[in-house]
């Protein structure tokens, strides 16, 4: 199964400078650990330390985030769009 992470101008330094990457799993929780096999460190600036989607991390699926879907049990088929957006803040 194939599924497209974009990733974000933050986290390039960890996919050698790729806004999008290849990666594998049938749920959101699976693609984060293929992630971090091919991307080291990816899966802390993605996780708190409890294994939760941090705060300041926004991840949608085809669009939806994944907060009002199954959270990191959300699942994933062939050819989904997973979206790593990191939260804005300002005034």
């Amino acid at each position: 199964m194939a599924l497209n992470v974009r990733v974000p101008q933050p986290l390039r330094n960890l996919t050698g400078g790729a806004s999008t990457v290849q990666s594998t799993g049938g749920t959101l929780s699976d693609c984060v650990s293929a992630l971090e096999a091919s991307y080291p460190g990816i899966r802390d600036r993605l996780l708190d330390e409890g294994g939760e989607i941090r705060r300041f991390v926004n991840i949608f699926v085809n669009g939806d985030d994944v907060r009002f879907l199954s959270g990191l049990q959300t699942e994933l088929k062939d050819g989904d769009e997973v979206s790593i957006v990191p939260a804005v803040a300002g005034g």
